[in-house]
């Protein structure tokens, strides 16, 4: 690890540092300017999924204000809604650094006290939404680790850029971090993944690698989501001109990456609705 971190490992890290491959799921909370009826609609999807997935000793990483639209948080109807229906150490809030810092602090004091014991701490899209509070992610951990030691805090890294630079980046000392997740990569990007994996150990700093579950190829889907992260647009049409479905492409991502020692990712956009169904149909092509 990066720092003495906590005493106890979570329940993610446990299973992060077992050999062999594990699949979450990345799940975003409703947006916060819902209608009344829509909002409560939409939170009983999102519950309905949480269940289920922590029910087969899954775990969900839950986003904050994802690509900078505006969305409830993630802790507080959790943690009113839930109850003791799922187990929340099994599900990760995610904190980006774009709050006031005050609501940051407290934020992680109220995840420790609530049940939850993994958090994973970002620094948030600069090209949206709101500034941050303090310049990086890391700059954030530095603040909760000195005052939460027994909290598991995640990070974040990017294998499409310079591997040296980002494996520098998560196993610096001042990087906070007992894990981290990595932007999007699929079976299109194996090469800078497999540069990344030639650097990292994964042993000493468990890397969860972020698949995407593409549901066509709109043009104009695919050029919105290439504002955010590397989206291989030709690729992706190629494959789904040649009659390929969605679950297919997405397990052939956690296949390849599999193949080549990315054993451990997360799944993003499967949707608040029916997440778990989508995702057993996935890793049974898998």
């Amino acid at each position: 690890m990066t720092d003495s971190g906590p005493d106890r490992q979570a329940l993610l890290l446990e299973k992060l540092l077992e050999p062999g491959p594990m699949v979450a799921v990345e799940l975003r909370p409703p947006r916060s300017n819902l209608q009344a009826g829509e909002g409560m609609e939409a939170w009983i999807d999102l519950h309905h999924s949480l269940n289920r997935l922590t029910s087969e000793e899954l775990f969900v990483f839950l986003t904050d204000n994802a690509v900078g639209a505006a969305e409830e948080e993630n802790l507080a109807h959790v943690s009113a809604n839930l109850g003791d229906e799922a187990d929340l150490r099994r599900i990760v809030p995610i904190l980006t650094t774009k709050h006031l810092l005050e609501y940051c602090l407290m934020f992680a004091s109220r995840a420790i006290s609530g049940g939850f014991d993994a958090l994973t701490v970002l620094g948030g899209d600069q090209s949206v939404g709101t500034k941050r509070c303090v310049p990086h992610g890391r700059d954030l951990r530095e603040l909760i680790r000195m005052r939460l030691p027994e909290l598991v805090l995640g990070g974040w890294v990017n294998p499409h850029r310079d591997a040296i630079e980002q494996v520098n980046f998560v196993n610096a000392p001042d990087a906070h971090s007992n894990f981290a997740l990595t932007q999007i990569v699929s079976h299109h990007s194996l090469a800078e993944v497999e540069r990344f994996l030639s650097i990292i150990d994964a042993r000493l700093m468990p890397i969860v690698f972020g698949v995407f579950f593409y549901r066509s190829a709109n043009p104009s889907t695919l050029e919105e989501l290439s504002n955010f992260f590397p989206v291989p647009v030709e690729e992706l049409t190629r494959d789904f001109q040649a009659g390929a479905t969605a679950e297919e492409i997405c397990a052939e991502s956690i296949r390849e990456l599999r193949r080549i020692g990315a054993e451990k990712v997360y799944v993003s956009n499967l949707g608040n609705r029916g997440a778990a169904r989508r995702l057993r149909r996935i890793l049974e092509l898998v």
